[in-house]
């Protein structure tokens, strides 16, 4: 693999006061275009949420020029290499929150959870008396999660709070250990908790990618792939690209049984949509899957091409 073939992928965020969020817009798109990044950034009132791809020398400077305010002095990105096209553009996405829980009295800055670092995870997770919880969605959590987690069962991060209500009952003093694929979701999940009266909440620092990146396979409680928010769609441990693929008609993990079914056509449907995509959804797939080939064939990114995942980070 040659250093030329290298894009380097960079994944941050950070719960600020940010009022002139909308004004950032324009000059972040300039500095992206000034450094050949592309991506996907979601801009709040409460911060930034991002994960972005690009020349290393282009990433950093990016980075450095974000940093430059106050308020993002201490930006730490998670960083990772591939050969993969990770994004085909830059957007940046203005939203009420940069992690949609849907409660903007939320605040991270407020109160949070205990941060535990990757090298402790393990071993209080381990602990029988702690309730080990993955804040991720259904199809994240299809993908890998830590061994003996449990799956929420949502579809979006909106439905954490009826979760909660419904799910973790009135003890407030159980222990609770939360994880979500970068941090966001736990620093919101955790500070939801304490706000409704748990009293010990535990969530793992800089979230399944930091652990990825820390922890070797042989000591590791992971067990699969993390689902990301680009076009590698999944990383392993050391933070290198998976080997998940997700239906183009549905946007749901492929399992190796999917793969085989009759009624899977990559680029079109699997046997979880095979009949209940439309006969123009069916048409428009096709179309675009003639056209991801052939952009293959001339070796060039089809700009019409999103990811085939989820909604942009970690909604």
């Amino acid at each position: 693999m040659s250093e030329e073939t290298l894009k380097t992928i960079a994944t941050f965020y950070k719960f600020a006061e940010f009022p002139d969020f909308e004004e950032w817009k324009s000059k972040l798109k300039d500095w992206g275009k000034s450094n050949e990044i592309l991506g996907t950034m979601i801009l709040a009132h409460e911060g930034i949420n991002a994960t972005i791809s690009g020349p290393r020398e282009g990433i950093e400077n990016f980075i450095n020029l974000i940093r430059e305010d106050v308020r993002f002095s201490d930006l730490s990105p998670r960083i990772a290499e591939s050969t993969r096209s990770t994004f085909y553009r830059l957007r940046i996405i203005t939203r009420p929150e940069i992690v949609t829980l849907g409660d903007p009295s939320i605040d991270p800055n407020r109160v949070v959870g205990k941060y535990v670092e990757p090298k402790d995870w393990n071993e209080l997770i381990r602990d029988p008396s702690v309730r080990v919880i993955d804040t991720r969605n259904e199809y994240e959590v299809k993908v890998g999660t830590f061994k003996g987690a449990e799956n929420p069962q949502t579809d979006t991060f909106r439905q954490w709070p009826n979760y909660v209500k419904e799910k973790l009952g009135e003890n407030k003093k159980q222990k609770i250990a939360m994880f979500c694929t970068g941090g966001i979701r736990c620093e919101k999940a955790s500070s939801h908790l304490l706000e409704n009266g748990f009293e010990e909440v535990y969530h793992l620092k800089g979230g399944i990618l930091n652990y990825l990146e820390n922890i070797p396979p042989e000591e590791s409680d992971w067990d699969g792939e993390c689902f990301i928010f680009d076009n590698r769609v999944s990383v392993t441990h050391g933070l290198k690209d998976g080997e998940t693929e997700l239906c183009y008609g549905c946007r749901w993990p492929l399992s190796d049984e999917d793969l085989k079914s009759e009624n899977y056509e990559y680029g079109i449907s699997c046997p979880r949509c095979f009949d209940s995509l439309t006969h123009a959804k069916k048409k428009s797939l096709e179309e675009r899957h003639k056209q991801l080939e052939l952009a293959r064939e001339r070796n060039v990114a089809h700009i019409g091409l999103e990811m085939p995942g989820k909604s942009s980070l970690a909604d």
